[in-house]
C-alpha cells in the first residue's frame, strides 16, 4: 500500500483520547504514519504517551493553550464556536507544516465534537472520516432523528423544542422511549441547543461529500442490524478500540490506551485485587465527567457494604478528600478490609483481573466494551449522552446486565443491592447473563484476531485509500 499520513483528531477528554489513541495505534501497526492531534492545552496535560514505529504526536492551538478558560464565564457554546474558528484555522496551517516537513496528510480522522474537521478537509482537499466513539445504535438514532430527508431536526430552521414522537421506531431494533435515546438530543436537556446542531453537520457532512468515511467503534456482530438503518454511508465497523494486550494478544506490550490525563493513585490496587478470591470484587467507576450528587454517593456506598462483598471504586477525590487515608462518607469510613476507593485506575487491567466479579458503571460506550471484551457482567447506572442508549441495549438485546431503577432521581441502596445479588449470586438470571457476557465476548474477540471482522474492516478501509 502507498504510505498513508493520517492525523487522527481528539478533543483531550479521556472518553475521546482512549478509541482515538487506540486507533492512531491500529493504523500505525497496519504500516501507515499515524499522528495523534490534539489541542495545546490537552496535549501539555498528557502523561505515558505511548511509543511505537510509525505513530507520532501534535497539537493545534484552540485559542485556550493554558486553564485560564476553565476559570472564565464563558458558556460552552462560546467555547465551541472558538474552537472551531481557531481550530479551523491552526489545524490547516498544522497541514501545512506537515507538508513543508516531506509528511503531506493524506487523510483526516475525527470525532464527535469536531465536524469542523470535515470541512477543512474539503478545503485542503483530502478525504476524512468521522469516528464514532458511540455506538452503532446512537448513531442509528442520530440519523433517524437528523437526515435530510425525513428527520424531525433535519434543518436549520428545526424547532429544537420540538420533542420527538415516542417511541422510536427504527427497523430491526427494539421501540425506543424518551428514557432509551441519547439525552442529547431531548429539547429539554440542558445541551442539546449545542448538540443537535452538531450532530446534524456531521450528517449532512457525511450526505454531501462522496469522499467522506464513517469509522464505528463496534464489531459487526453486534451491531450489525443498527449499522444497516445507515448503510449508505461507507462504514467500516472497526471496533472494540481497545488495547491489543487484552484483544488479539499480538502486542502484549500494549496494556494501555495511553495519554492519560489523571495521576496515578497512591494506593496499591493491584495488590488488593490480588488479595481478594476469584469473582468476588464489585467494581465500581462512574468515568471521567460524571459528578455524581453526594446523596447518591452515600446510597451507593451504604448498598456496597450491605451487601457484603469487597469492591473497588474509582472515584475523583473532592479538594477536602485529598489528604486523607480513607473515605469518609458522612457517619461511614471505609477500610481497606471492605473496600478501595482510588482517583483514577487502569481500567482494562482492573477489568480483567481475576477477582472482579461485576462492573457497576455509567455505561459510558469504552466502559460498556471494556467490560464486554474482558466478560465483566454490567450493573448500569447511566448519567447523560448515550450512556442511557448503552444501557438499553446491554439490558434488553445483549443480556449482558442489568440497569437499576430509580426513584424519584435517586438508586436507592436496596436497589443495588439486589443488582449485585442478581450478578453474583447463582441465580437463573445471573447465570444467563454470564452465558451472555461469555458469548459476546468470544464474538468481540473473534472480531478483533487476524481474519475478523474489524481487523479485516481497517484493513479494506486503508487499502481502499
Amino acid at each position: 500500500m502507498n504510505k498513508q499520513h493520517f492525523l487522527v483528531i481528539s478533543l483531550p477528554a479521556q472518553g475521546h483520547i482512549n478509541p482515538t489513541l487506540q486507533l492512531a495505534k491500529n493504523l500505525a501497526r497496519a504500516g501507515a504514519r499515524a499522528t495523534f492531534i490534539t489541542t495545546v492545552y490537552g496535549l501539555n496535560r498528557m502523561n505515558n504517551l505511548p511509543t511505537q514505529d510509525g505513530l507520532f504526536y501534535s497539537s493545534f492551538s484552540d485559542g485556550c493553550d493554558d486553564d485560564s478558560w476553565m476559570n472564565s464565564n464563558n458558556t460552552v457554546d462560546y467555547f465551541m464556536n472558538d474552537l472551531k474558528i481557531n481550530g479551523s484555522k491552526n489545524l490547516k496551517d498544522l497541514v501545512r507544516k506537515f507538508s513543508d516537513e516531506g509528511h503531506p496528510v493524506t487523510f483526516l480522522v475525527y470525532t464527535i465534537l469536531l465536524p469542523w474537521v470535515a470541512v477543512v478537509a474539503r478545503e485542503i482537499h483530502v478525504p476524512s472520516a468521522f469516528l464514532v466513539i458511540q455506538c452503532g445504535t446512537a448513531f442509528a438514532i442520530y440519523y433517524h432523528l437528523l437526515n435530510s430527508t425525513n428527520g424531525v431536526y433535519s434543518n436549520s430552521a428545526s424547532d429544537f423544542t420540538v420533542m420527538p414522537s415516542f417511541p422510536i421506531e427504527i427497523p430491526e431494533l427494539p421501540l425506543f422511549s424518551c428514557n432509551d435515546i441519547p439525552t442529547i438530543v431531548l429539547p429539554n436537556n440542558h445541551l442539546s441547543s449545542i448538540m443537535i446542531p452538531i450532530l446534524r453537520e456531521h450528517i449532512q457532512n457525511l450526505e454531501n461529500d462522496p469522499n467522506s468515511y464513517v469509522l464505528i467503534n463496534t464489531f459487526n456482530a453486534l451491531e450489525e442490524k443498527s449499522m444497516r438503518v445507515i448503510d449508505k454511508f461507507r462504514m467500516f465497523s472497526i471496533g472494540p478500540l481497545v488495547p491489543l494486550a487484552f484483544s488479539d494478544g499480538n502486542d502484549p506490550k500494549d496494556k494501555s490506551f495511553g495519554c492519560e490525563l489523571f495521576d496515578k493513585p497512591e494506593k496499591n490496587y493491584h495488590q488488593w485485587l490480588d488479595s481478594r478470591p476469584e469473582g468476588s470484587v464489585v467494581y465500581v467507576s462512574f468515568g471521567s465527567l460524571a459528578v455524581l450528587k453526594k446523596e447518591q454517593e452515600r446510597e451507593i456506598l451504604r448498598g456496597l457494604l450491605e451487601s457484603e462483598r469487597p469492591f473497588l471504586w474509582t472515584r475523583r477525590k473532592g479538594e477536602d478528600e485529598g489528604k486523607k487515608k480513607n473515605l469518609e462518607c458522612d457517619d461511614v469510613i471505609i477500610d481497606e478490609k471492605l473496600g478501595l476507593i482510588v482517583p483514577w485506575c487502569s481500567q482494562m487491567e482492573v477489568l480483567c483481573h481475576k477477582s472482579i466479579g461485576c462492573f457497576v458503571t455509567h455505561c459510558g460506550w469504552n466502559s460498556t466494551l471494556e467490560s464486554l471484551v474482558s466478560g465483566v457482567p454490567i450493573v448500569g447506572y447511566p448519567q447523560f449522552s448515550d450512556q442511557t442508549t448503552n444501557a438499553k441495549m446491554l439490558e434488553e438485546v445483549w443480556g449482558i446486565g442489568v440497569r437499576v431503577k430509580e426513584v424519584e432521581g435517586l438508586v436507592k441502596k436496596e436497589e443495588l443491592k439486589r443488582c449485585l445479588g442478581i450478578l453474583m449470586e447463582n441465580g437463573e438470571k445471573g447465570e444467563e447473563i454470564k452465558r451472555n457476557v461469555k458469548k459476546w465476548r468470544n464474538l468481540a474477540l473473534d472480531a478483533l484476531k487476524i481474519g475478523g471482522s474489524s481487523h479485516d474492516n481497517l484493513k479494506k478501509f486503508i487499502e481502499g485509500l
